[in-house]
């Protein structure tokens, strides 16, 4: 989500994945994930990919033209500049696009005047245990659902206690309406018509004071809900000096403990965010 005008932490294992464990198996997959995030991705609800035994599941949409924007007017991709073999001898393209397009992140500094911008994120902070919090059941009463403090405990109950700087996942099933088109993804027209899930303040308060996340991150476009007025999650989350992930795909597939993630975020100069290959695996 962008609204126009507007400490390091360790991570523990997951389910038994180590850290190392997971660079290990995945370095190839890490480093790719890091320098193709303007490439081809997955397409949504694309299946995961076996490898040596585990999985690894692309969390990312496919950056395109037309992708569905905050406020409607798509497209925000604009000004591609193609140049191609017969006048060039090669192939390249140039694109003009706001951070917070595709799935991408959100940097402290987004709402948090002062606060750090991607390129000062360490990459210890981008490697983290994955929880997936799923309120899809919600969802099918409230477009505008929220993830509450009940569902973080309830998850627990289920799934064991979360661990030490990770990121947190919303799967609250809204990538179905990814394929009907923008309007649909947005639940309106553009901003301020909007519905769609995310967190709310209550509980990402219960996070930051309980479980110590790296980051959020949600299968919509923001990560307060689309009825919000005051981004309470923006301004309070991310001023604790952590991170969002808006955009996300695939959560159904993906374990709701267990797993490790990876956040291919680029060090923009001074950036706000950006683009960004989101992988997990286990």
């Amino acid at each position: 989500m962008c609204l126009d005008g507007t400490t390091e932490h360790g991570h523990g294992a997951a389910g038994g994945i180590s850290r190392r464990g997971f660079l290990r198996s995945g370095a190839t997959l890490a480093a790719a994930g890091a320098f193709a995030t303007m490439g081809p991705a997955m397409p949504a609800l694309a299946a995961g990919a076996q490898r040596r035994g585990g999985r690894t599941i692309d969390l990312t949409y496919r950056l395109i033209k037309a992708f569905p924007d905050f406020y409607g007017n798509e497209p925000v991709i604009t000004d591609v500049v193609d140049r191609d073999f017969a006048i060039d001898g090669f192939y390249s393209k140039s694109w003009t696009f706001p951070e917070h397009i595709g799935t991408h992140m959100d940097a402290p500094g987004h709402f948090a005047q002062g606060a750090r911008t991607v390129d000062e994120l360490t990459a210890d902070e981008l490697i983290a245990p994955l929880v997936v919090v799923d309120i899809r059941r919600k969802v099918a009463d409230d477009p505008n659902a929220m993830v509450e403090p009940e569902d973080l405990v309830r998850y627990e109950r289920r799934h064991g206690r979360m661990p030490h700087g990770a990121l947190v996942a919303m799967n609250s099933g809204w990538e179905r309406h990814f394929d009907a088109g923008g309007d649909a993804f947005r639940g309106g027209a553009g901003y301020p018509d909007l519905n769609f899930p995310g967190f709310s303040i209550d509980a990402t308060d219960w996070l930051v004071a309980k479980r110590d996340p790296v980051g959020i991150g949600v299968d919509t476009m923001s990560i307060d809900p689309g009825n919000s007025a005051d981004f309470a999650v923006h301004f309070g989350f991310l001023a604790t000096d952590r991170y969002g992930i808006e955009n996300l795909t695939n959560l159904a597939h993906t374990p709701p403990a267990g797993a490790m993630v990876f956040v291919g975020a680029i060090p923009w100069e001074d950036g706000s965010g950006g683009p960004c290959r989101v992988i997990a695996s286990r």
